[in-house]
């Protein structure tokens, strides 16, 4: 009796093993898989980078600060790097009263010498032949673009590159000012560019920017 007693305990204790294993494997939730399907997928991304880093540079001249805002906006949307045309004797606010006639600005306009007279701290950039793409700005003086970007354009071999021209002014337009760069280059691929007026936003600059480097 007891031998059976025995036996029928171990087929019940059996029977609730097998049970609670086939109860176990059947409930168990699956997490994986819900947050696989809403993660996004790198492979699959349509975002791509506007331009490859490195070989951009945005080279400028500014006066009062409005074509360092566009620079640097410029710089920022291409990921690019930044070059500051920059006078060995800067331009102050008296210096640039265009109602003065005995002004520096006015005087300069008035005596080519004295435009070719404008020293720059430096016009050699690092690693410079490293750039492909290179976006010139500067404000418009008289029409023109401001003479201190000439020495600049004067001293550098722009052969192999794409310049991309933009300008800044309250009213005037381009004008011919970035074709006669290109003439005093002599060098480079230079294209027509871009004029701005001073209260331009960072967005339409930016807009602009990705056009420019994607055409």
């Amino acid at each position: 009796m007891k031998k059976t007693i025995s036996l029928l305990l171990c087929l019940l204790v059996l029977a609730g093993v097998l049970s609670g294993c086939g109860s176990g494997t059947t409930a168990a939730p699956s997490t994986a898989s819900p947050a696989a399907s809403t993660e996004p997928s790198a492979a699959g991304s349509s975002e791509e980078p506007v331009a490859e880093s490195g070989n951009i540079l945005v080279v400028y001249f500014s006066a009062t600060g409005n074509t360092k805002a566009v620079a640097e906006a410029i710089a920022e949307t291409l990921g690019a790097d930044l070059f500051e045309i920059t006078p060995a004797e800067p331009y102050t606010a008296d210096d640039l009263n265009w109602s003065n006639e005995d002004s520096r600005v006015v005087r300069e306009h008035e005596n080519e010498d004295l435009q070719n007279q404008v020293e720059l701290e430096t016009t050699e950039v690092a690693n410079w032949e490293k750039y492909e793409t290179v976006f010139f700005g500067y404000p418009i003086w008289w029409g023109n673009a401001a003479w201190p970007v000439n020495q600049f354009v004067r001293n550098n071999d722009f052969s192999g590159k794409t310049i991309i021209p933009f300008c800044t002014s309250s009213s005037s337009g381009i004008g011919q000012s970035a074709a006669n760069l290109a003439e005093m280059a002599g060098t480079g691929t230079w294209e027509e560019g871009q004029r701005f007026a001073s209260s331009a936003s960072s967005d339409e600059v930016s807009a602009w920017a990705k056009e420019a480097i994607a055409s």
